[in-house]
């Protein structure tokens, strides 16, 4: 098996090579265009633009005419007629003129799409020691640009393809776009779109955006070293509660904040930062808005209320209560491996609280990541 020392991610690094990188726009205009206001905080922390989702998929070769270059390929048609579905993962950012808050439009600018080879076997580089420090290298991610957000895609997919032919889907996405449930809901989603479209086709044939015919010899892209990701340095716990009984006022929302800090204080043995981002994602008939902002730990409601007394109606969930294992672009063929971490801004935890997004579900979630 393969080990890792200090300098691993140098080392993988220098195996990893970026072949392509593309745009992915939705197959058809978005009309109308849709909207989510960011409601931010006179204290709103510039490190907030850049918390994110990260999720990697690992899958091996189903057969002979199966390589992450076909995937990757086959990507351009099916990741564009699944946005159509979901265009604010194509959209931008905007400042608004009038305050401190953003705007997320579905403006068609599109998601990154890009293709990577790595001189490692798979196996070998699952099995590295210390693999969360390099693993990074396999979700691509540019920072968004903080006095012109419009310029900044939000969220991109990294194909690798590994020497033995096996490959990895890396999904980078802005929390301002998508929380992890509603991520991978696009994810299982777009894996059925790409599916349909690849069982109508008769024959296998090399997709027209197959990277291996494209690139011009001695021409790879340039990539700066300042667009690759952090390392994972975070730890993250998942708590489901039930969202129809409680009346959800901004007090009983710190309320579950308060109880959800304890619960994940006590599991990690450390204390979250004494100030920390507070997401709340609402959704109503008449609105679409992320409200963002800083909280003071000590300041936060103790009291809590009747429905989340100890242990109650409070569920301790994981990353595989996301069901990334139903992700798969080669039917049948499922994933061998998959990590999830969420990225924070500097020394300021999160807590997140977001509904499923099964309209379905009355369940809530709330997400709490602590940077270690």
């Amino acid at each position: 098996m393969a080990t890792c020392n200090g300098n691993g991610a140098a080392k993988f690094s220098s195996k990893l090579q970026v072949e392509a990188i593309q745009t992915v726009i939705p197959m058809k205009i978005t009309n109308p265009r849709l909207s989510r206001r960011i409601a931010v905080s006179e204290n709103f922390c510039s490190g907030d633009l850049q918390r994110r989702f990260h999720m990697v998929l690992y899958y091996n070769k189903a057969s002979e005419a199966d390589s992450g270059w076909i995937v990757a390929g086959w990507f351009k048609e099916s990741l564009g007629m699944a946005i159509v579905e979901s265009p604010l993962l194509g959209g931008r950012l905007r400042k608004l003129e009038d305050n401190n808050d953003l705007e997320l439009v579905s403006n068609d600018s599109g998601v990154r799409l890009v293709e990577a080879n790595a001189e490692i076997n798979m196996a070998d580089f699952i099995d590295l020691k210390n693999k969360e420090n390099v693993e990074t290298e396999l979700v691509f991610w540019e920072d968004i640009h903080e006095t012109s957000p419009q310029f900044s895609p939000l969220f991109y997919v990294q194909v690798t393809n590994f020497k033995c032919g096996g490959y990895s889907i890396g999904i980078s996405c802005s929390l301002f776009i998508a929380d992890p449930f509603v991520m991978t809901s696009f994810l299982k989603n777009w894996s059925k779109i790409h599916n349909n479209l690849i069982s109508q086709i008769d024959a296998p044939k090399i997709p027209a955006f197959y990277t291996p015919n494209l690139r011009k010899v001695g021409f790879l892209p340039t990539i700066s070293t300042s667009l690759t990701t952090r390392n994972q340095t975070t730890q993250t716990l998942i708590f489901k509660i039930p969202k129809n009984p409680l009346n959800l006022n901004k007090n009983i929302l710190k309320n579950l904040a308060s109880k959800c800090i304890g619960e994940t204080e006590e599991n990690i043995g450390k204390n979250l930062s004494s100030k920390f981002t507070l997401f709340v994602k609402e959704i109503t008939n008449s609105e679409n808005v992320i409200k963002v902002e800083t909280c003071i730990r000590e300041e936060i409601i103790k009291e809590e209320c009747g429905l989340i007394s100890k242990n109650g109606g409070l569920i301790l969930a994981s990353w595989d209560d996301l069901g990334g294992d139903k992700v798969s672009f080669n039917e049948g063929n499922k994933a061998v491996n998959i990590s999830c971490w969420i990225i924070n801004a500097e020394n300021q935890d999160l807590v997140m609280i977001t509904p499923f997004p099964d309209e379905d579900s009355s369940q809530l979630n709330i997400i709490i990541t602590v940077t270690n």
